[in-house]
């Protein structure tokens, strides 16, 4: 990669870099802007974090700056961190982090170093990679100079991931490094050098060290990259897969018998997970779509008849889906009950295609997936992978037909998230009963004629389902009851 200096002194020529570099002056510090923002600036990606090195104390030059910042009339926010020696100022949108050049050492058991005063020049040995190692001058003299010792600017143009010292150190000192590899390798679609691969490969067991919430972040960040498939392929090939997500790396692989295979269910879930990414930034759904198969290595089956089979994978795919995301400290939220609601979903639509369209089937998908149908919808399309493309073709045919039905279905009898007209509490009024199964017998009956398109979505129908099912069981109405409506 051409680098034009003056694109470097254009980029570094704001306001904000001259007071900083003009504070260090004036304290005899020299100071960096470093890492990930001098990449930014050189790749011209967006950016508004700013990292600064100082030699000596980072944490008062931070302290400077917020003074000078203040007097000159701007809001400054500063907050110390002693422990790490690191400071970060917030001002107009910016956030700027200040920590002292550093050396670090390890131990084998921690990931947390051992931290000395260092120079520029051990402090970019520490860094991860050698596209994060270059720095730029902020002092008056050498303002706007790029000092580049592992040449990154050269495998930003190569488009490599490599480590600046011997990758089995960087690596073993600390192995969350192989996760950063590979999301940065994910997100700026790069490939990783082999040497540093093959060192991932031979120091992949050391991610165990690494708490599950750091894993987790780096996961979510290529889960949100534009093609995050390359993420998982990544971390296959370099052993990690089965280390984080076992689950995941399960998929992999076809069973033959007879001399019939089923297709590989890993392979197959990248091709969804990307179909989604091309039509969504929503990265719960892109979950979905990567979850959406997991329960297939528990559910399959050889079947004379049938060949193949993976029957109820949606809901035991379903079942899976909390203790995947208590294990990977993913948010056990409304987002956890989205991804595991799409998961045992899945097939509905597709089923609808397969067999005929029926007005109770389709109002009973509304029903089930309420607000969300549109997006299982797109998932359900994402999943139609097959390499024949007539059955390919007479699926996404039937696919419009059934998106039409919903949307016919739905301004006719507006039955997505419908609440039945008679509730619980009213069921057990009327009867005079405590909370039991009866109540919920009644409540389902009601729920199911509505759906099943026995009768209207309206309370007079709704009443006379009520006495029918009650009388079934055996129940009378309290003579307090209220009487039948109109």
């Amino acid at each position: 990669m051409e680098i034009d200096k003056n694109n470097i002194l254009h980029a570094v020529d704001q306001s904000i870099f001259h007071l900083v570099g003009e504070v260090a002056d004036s304290m005899h510090r020299d100071c960096y802007v470093v890492g990930g923002y001098v990449r930014d600036i050189i790749l011209q990606r967006p950016t508004n974090d700013m990292d600064f090195v100082t030699i000596g104390s980072g944490i008062e030059v931070a302290q400077a700056v917020a003074q000078r910042l203040k007097a000159e009339h701007h809001h400054a926010h500063l907050a110390v961190f002693k422990t790490y020696g690191t400071a970060q100022v917030k001002s107009q949108g910016m956030e700027l982090e200040f920590v002292g050049a550093r050396r670090e050492s390890y131990k084998r058991d921690s990931r947390n170093p051992i931290v000395e005063d260092g120079t520029l020049n051990d402090d970019q040995k520490r860094r991860d990679f050698t596209i994060n190692a270059m720095a730029i001058s902020l002092n008056l003299s050498t303002f706007g100079k790029l000092l580049d010792p592992f040449d990154g600017v050269g495998d930003l143009g190569r488009k490599i991931i490599r480590t600046p010292l011997d990758p089995d150190i960087t690596f073993s000192d600390d192995p969350l490094r192989m996760m950063r590899a590979v999301r940065f390798a994910t997100q700026l679609e790069f490939d990783i050098y082999p040497d540093t691969l093959e060192a991932i490969k031979r120091n992949a067991k050391r991610i165990e060290i690494i708490t599950r919430e750091r894993i987790a972040e780096e996961l979510m960040k290529i889960v949100a990259a534009p093609h995050p498939s390359r993420g998982f392929f990544l971390l296959d090939k370099c052993g990690l897969l089965p280390l984080i997500f076992p689950e995941l790396a399960a998929l992999k692989g076809v069973d033959n018998s007879h001399g019939r295979s089923h297709k590989d269910n890993f392979l197959h879930t990248m091709q969804v997970l990307e179909n989604v990414a091309a039509k969504s930034d929503n990265v719960w759904l892109r979950w979905a779509a990567l979850l959406h198969d997991i329960g297939k290595p528990a559910t399959k089956r050889w079947d004379e008849k049938q060949g193949w089979t993976f029957h109820n994978h949606n809901f035991i795919g379903e079942k899976m889906v909390p203790r995947i995301f208590k294990k990977m400290r993913l948010p056990l939220n409304e987002h956890m009950k989205y991804v595991k609601k799409l998961v045992g979903l899945h097939m509905r639509p597709i089923a609808l295609v397969e067999d005929e369209v029926t007005d109770s089937a389709v109002r009973r998908l509304l029903f089930d997936a309420g607000d969300d149908i549109d997006d299982l919808m797109l998932l359900c399309s994402a999943d139609i992978t097959s390499k024949n493309q007539e059955k390919v073709k007479r699926f996404r045919d039937n696919f419009i037909l059934v998106k039409q039905k919903l949307v016919d279905i739905e301004e006719k009898d507006r039955v997505r998230n419908f609440q039945p007209p008679i509730d619980g509490d009213e069921i057990m009024k009327i009867f005079n009963l405590q909370p039991s199964k009866p109540v919920g017998e009644i409540k389902d009956a009601i729920k199911d004629a509505i759906l099943d398109g026995k009768i209207g979505n309206n309370r007079a129908e709704a009443y006379q389902e009520m006495l029918k099912k009650a009388a079934e069981l055996g129940l009378k109405p309290a003579s307090c009851s209220p009487p039948d409506p109109e």
